[in-house]
């Protein structure tokens, strides 16, 4: 949970979700921790984000952005700049909105940051946003554990685990491919 509130792209829909079902079929697990738990994740991946952007600022938040590793991470201008935006109009309040609108979420901790907003209530807000969203998550993975079998779960997961790591294997090839056929006809284009 702290690196999908990081800006890092890591969705929370698989670490709660599945938590909460085992903790549904566990006498050892409690769904209240799991919620407790990945609400404390979410708060440290953004206050990652809120001390770097802080203590950075615009410029270098923005560099990072436009750079290879930022792209890697799925950053771009326009979704930091969308942030901001959304931000601006809505106030302090976007930190709590923010944490329950997915494209959002990763992004919402920089533009508090960089408004050095008080960390107090950028905390209460997003404590409380994630939270919601956290609960939402876990409600779904716990009420799964009712009308779905163990079993099944494991072998739709399993299904679905082998097409992901053909996809990821792709995707990999493919941005290691564009990397090195860029560098090639840049240093065409330079020789």
């Amino acid at each position: 949970m702290t690196i999908e509130s990081s800006f890092i792209p890591f969705p929370s829909e698989i670490v709660v979700p599945p938590a909460a079902y085992r903790a549904a079929s566990s006498p050892d697990m409690n769904v209240f921790l799991v919620v407790l738990f990945s609400t404390i994740g979410a708060d440290l991946g953004a206050l990652i984000n809120y001390v770097l952007s802080r203590s950075l600022g615009r410029l270098v938040i923005y560099k990072f952005v436009e750079s290879r590793f930022g792209r890697m991470c799925m950053l771009d201008r326009a979704k930091v700049e969308n942030a901001e935006a959304f931000f601006d109009k809505h106030g302090a309040v976007s930190t709590f909105v923010g944490r329950l609108i997915p494209a959002v979420r990763q992004l919402i901790s920089i533009p508090a940051g960089l408004a050095r907003m008080h960390v107090g209530k950028f905390l209460l807000f997003t404590t409380l946003g994630a939270g919601i969203w956290n609960s939402v998550l876990a409600a779904a993975g716990y009420f799964l554990a009712s009308v779905m079998p163990e079993e099944e779960m494991l072998s739709t997961v399993t299904k679905y685990n082998n097409e992901l790591k053909v996809v990821c294997v792709a995707l990999i090839v493919g941005v290691i491919a564009f990397l090195v056929i860029r560098n090639l006809i840049k240093n065409c284009k330079t020789a």
